[in-house]
């Protein structure tokens, strides 16, 4: 018994360490000299591309001068972001089927941008939202709405981007929060201000290559120890008892009357993360029109050399998008199988160490050489990933600020190009130090959120304004200002009284339960771990059974008492592990809720007054969408607007054959 408190002792202590950083302390050199090299490959091509930007076009859309396959890979590249990689794989390995809903929702919403967005942007506009807006409407009003709302949608993207890159970072080699943050920051401002849109091009091809290649390498490992067979994958997947465990766990008491296949397959079913069904159409809206509104997804669109360009590199952003969004069902479900969603969990509660973890498993685990270098790889990657997807919204902000605000509305588009360019650099510079700012003093905060309301923000203001400018001839100024402020406010505002806010009364609540409540069950289950060494058992005894027997062997049930007295001692090895991971997850639990009582256990409201919520989904798309929908309609039928009619004709021409396009 001593031993085994000991050992219990021990392996605590372990994986305390281990909390500081997924890499342990002797591998951390491997670890930073990957990060260096893919960090030195970026910096090359800014300086590449830094001499290369000598005007505005080259500065805001790369000359023009991009195919359609590599902006297919940059758009990709820009959407893939560390959400993509770590976050979607990370919901499969703990709910299943729930968690690949997400890349169904992320990859539809591409056939909007290909069908309505794409080719008309590319010719009427020039290097922002701002100028698409303003081609028909009153230019000024346009420009000012269109840099409010991209400023907005980007700063609320970049914070999620910004906390996530520094938890990444921590949790994977343990540097400080802060100083990842920073690291983030200095190096996507060396993108944008030194190289503008072809280096950041160019870095978001290479990375999107990079993070394709890492998932390629994984899913290989992955599924070929099951001939490359998806039923066969999936069947294991039913199998696998820790799947079964995690499921067990979801369900609580209902999984008390359910088998160990039945608790396998419940995980490729859907309602384990998604459970209401409204909830999921209103995030399936923001996500699938949302991104037709997102200003540096608008912006890759103006980097090509005529529509057909545009077309194709939408094609290829799909089909390569597409394609890494299913290598994720192989990412999680693998991770869930051979890492187990507890330890996952133990790491980042949220599964974002899921592929990174099940890349070091693969190679040999957490002490072998390759295992290691296949996780810095990753960890690399995604490190690459949040970099370049946070450079291409500074871009854009930046674009906004300089190229709308500056040169449109104050300098009424009389600038030179140095005083454009400048201008770019400048705008940049600031938006950067701000996301750093913002980066650092959220620090602990839960942003999941604000991806959801990224989304949602640019669903209901910028793309009712994009669609009914492009396709309604009754569409003006009014209509668009409106219509943007509308879907803007309501967004936000149903937001900030929405679950997703803190309640103090809850929190404290919850707190109190912990502390003063009934212990939690352990995780592990124990009838599906019996049954599972009980399968084990009755295995070996059938093969020791088949097996001659000769005079120099052992009796056949003296193997088996061996054999029995191995897995007994496999078994209590495991079950000393899985009570470790129960009691670390105690101790944070605890601590957790200590310090959630010390924060809020004098306040009583939210931050805006709400004992709890009044709106009860956690993203508002359902109802801001089509309410920015209705407000361009309404307020353009409402008024009149001689320049909106007008340019109506010009803009139907332009858009549908690109004639002038590069006027």
């Amino acid at each position: 018994m001593s031993k085994l408190v000991g050992l219990a002792l021990a392996l605590t202590s372990t994986i305390a360490l281990a909390a500081d950083g997924a890499v342990a302390v002797q591998w951390k050199w491997l670890t930073f000299l990957v990060f260096s090299t893919i960090i030195a490959i970026t910096m090359a091509i800014t300086w590449w591309a830094a001499r290369r930007v000598h005007s505005t076009s080259e500065f805001y859309a790369a000359g023009r001068s991009i195919s359609g396959l590599q902006n297919g890979w940059a758009i990709a590249g820009d959407y893939l972001s560390a959400a993509s990689f770590l976050g979607v794989a990370g919901l499969i390995s703990l709910y299943g089927y729930d968690g690949f809903m997400y890349s169904v929702g992320f990859l539809v919403a591409f056939v909007t941008v290909l069908l309505v967005i794409a080719e008309p942007c590319r010719n009427i506009g020039k290097f922002t939202l701002g100028d698409i807006l303003a081609f028909r409407n009153d230019p000024k009003k346009a420009r000012i709405l269109a840099a409010i709302s991209t400023v907005t949608v980007s700063i609320v993207y970049l914070t999620a981007q910004m906390v996530g890159g520094g938890v990444l970072v921590k949790t994977l080699i343990g540097i400080d929060y802060e100083v990842s943050v920073i690291a983030v920051g200095t190096l996507m401002l060396a993108y944008v201000v030194f190289g503008g849109m072809v280096a950041t091009t160019w870095v978001q091809i290479v990375k999107a290559v990079l993070l394709v290649t890492a998932a390629l390498i994984l899913v290989a490992l992955v599924w070929a120890p099951y001939g490359f067979s998806l039923p066969a994958f999936l069947q294991a997947a039913v199998d696998s008892p820790k799947i079964q465990a995690q499921v067990a766990k979801l369900l609580g008491d209902a999984a008390a009357n359910m088998s160990p296949q039945e608790l396998g397959q419940r995980f490729l079913e859907p309602g384990l993360y998604l459970k209401d069904p409204i909830d999921q159409i209103s995030l399936g809206m923001a996500l699938v029109f949302g991104t037709a509104g997102l200003p540096h997804i608008l912006m890759r669109f103006f980097t090509v050399p005529d529509a057909a360009s545009a077309r194709k590199s939408v094609l290829w952003a799909m089909g390569i998008i597409g394609g890494f969004y299913m290598l994720t069902l192989f990412l999680g479900l693998g991770a869930a199988m051979n890492v187990g969603s507890d330890v996952i969990a133990d790491m980042d509660k949220g599964g974002n160490m899921a592929a990174p973890l099940l890349a070091q498993y693969l190679g040999g685990g957490a002490d072998s050489l390759l295992g290691n270098f296949l996780l810095a790889f990753v960890a690399a990657v995604a490190f690459a990933t949040i970099v370049a997807v946070v450079a291409g919204l500074v871009l854009a902000s930046a674009s906004a600020i300089a190229h709308d605000l500056y040169v449109g509305v104050i300098k009424g588009s009389h600038a030179s190009q140095s005083e454009q360019i400048n201008a770019a650099r400048i705008a940049s510079v600031v938006v950067g130090a701000t996301a750093i700012v913002i980066g650092i003093l959220a620090k602990g905060q839960n942003v999941a959120h604000l991806v959801g309301m990224a989304f949602a923000v640019a669903a209901a203001s910028n793309l009712p304004a994009v669609i009914l400018t492009l396709y309604w001839k009754r569409c003006n100024t009014t209509g668009i200002v409106v219509g943007m402020l509308v879907g803007a406010f309501s967004t936000v505002a149903l937001v900030m009284v929405s679950p997703n806010m803190s309640y103090p009364q809850k929190i404290v609540a919850d707190a109190n339960a912990v502390l003063h409540g009934t212990p939690a069950k352990p995780a592990t289950d124990a009838k599906i771990s019996e049954g599972l060494w009980c399968e084990v058992f009755t295995s070996c005894q059938k093969f020791e059974a088949a097996k001659p027997a000769s005079k120099a062997q052992k009796s056949a049930p003296e193997k088996i008492a061996a054999l029995q007295d191995l897995l007994t001692r496999i078994r209590s090895q495991e079950a000393v592990e899985g009570i470790n991971r129960d009691i670390l997850r105690q101790q944070k639990t605890i601590k957790k809720a200590e310090e959630d009582l010390a924060r809020y256990s004098s306040q009583t409201t939210s931050f805006i007054g709400l004992e709890k919520p009044w709106f009860r989904l956690k993203n508002p798309g359902i109802i801001s969408i089509p309410l920015g929908f209705l407000m361009v309609i309404f307020f353009s039928l409402l008024t009149k607007d001689k320049r909106a009619m007008r340019k109506w004709e010009e803009l139907y021409v332009r858009q549908n054959t690109g004639i002038h396009a590069e006027a």
